[in-house]
Parts: C-alpha cells; structure tokens; sequence
C-alpha cells in the first residue's frame, strides 16, 4: 500500500466518524479534571496520613 492509497483510505474512514458535540466535549473534559483532582486531593491526604503514622514510629 502506498501513501496516497493510504491517504485516500483514512479520508473515507474519516467521514464515517461520528465526532462529539462541542458541548459534548466541554462535558466529558469538566468530569475528566473534577476527577482527576479529587484523585489528587484522595492520594494526597493518604500520603500524608501514612507520612504522619511512619512519622511516629520513627
């Protein structure tokens, strides 16, 4: 297969993708960061709890 066949193909698979609306998209994105900081907050008070308890017997 050669580059222009191969450019060809991905043109026509192209039009049979159904993208996401833009609010869609905005949507999906919000949930992915509120999530990803609580993950953040959830992994940083187990650090620092562990942190603490090592701390003592130490």
């Amino acid at each position: 297969m050669n580059l222009i066949n191969y450019v060809k193909e991905v043109q026509s698979e192209m039009t049979h993708v159904k993208w996401p609306t833009r609010r869609t998209t905005l949507a999906f994105s919000a949930v992915v960061i509120i999530v990803s900081i609580l993950t953040a907050l959830y992994l940083g008070l187990l650090d620092y709890l562990f942190s603490s308890i090592l701390g003592l017997f130490l």
